[in-house]
């Protein structure tokens, strides 16, 4: 199939050139068969607007032909058992060269990795702290403003029992007076 291919584009540049050389000793068109080679003809078809249309009819292959297209093969190269193992051992080395490259990547990726999860960690770290500095900050505040509401409290207290004990003094005294 691909030597009728091949053979098909040749004809086809044979073909253009053919036309063009036709058309100048025929100016006319004409319907009949334009050429004729051994494995296909080439008819035109209507005029287009665009240019011309041709239709090719591909033959089958006669045995013929068959043997005019084959190419002979390349001489075969003797190849030793040497080429061949240290082909093989050249690929092995490629390819444990391209395993390393692959481990080391993986490797890098995984530092990378720790890296990143230390430094979360840390941050973690971090953030839990000053939470809990935060925290430990409120709270003695918390304790402070406790602190210093007992102590007013008391001083309120205390201020109360002076108060108490100048109003019974007062008593006492009005009543020594008036007795």
């Amino acid at each position: 199939m691909a030597k009728t291919a091949t053979a098909y584009k040749e004809k086809m540049k044979e073909l253009s050139v053919l036309s063009l050389i036709c058309s100048c000793f025929y100016p006319e068109p004409r319907n009949k068969l334009v050429c004729d080679f051994e494995d296909m003809e080439v008819k035109p078809i209507n005029k287009r607007a665009s240019g011309q249309a041709f239709e090719v009819i591909l033959k089958p292959q006669s045995p013929v032909s068959d043997v005019a297209h084959n190419l002979p093969s390349p001489p075969k190269r003797d190849i030793s058992l040497d080429d061949i193992e240290k082909k093989l051992e050249a690929a092995e080395e490629r390819r444990k060269y391209q395993e390393a490259q692959v481990l080391r990547a993986l490797a890098e990726k995984r530092e990378h990795e720790r890296d990143v999860l230390l430094k979360a960690m840390e941050e973690n770290s971090n953030f839990s702290k000053m939470a809990e500095e935060k925290l430990q900050m409120k709270m003695e505040q918390i304790k402070e403003n406790r602190e210093a509401y007992l102590a007013a409290m008391m001083e309120r207290l205390q201020e109360k029992e002076r108060h108490a004990a100048v109003v019974r003094r007062n008593k006492e005294l009005r009543e020594e007076l008036t007795a």
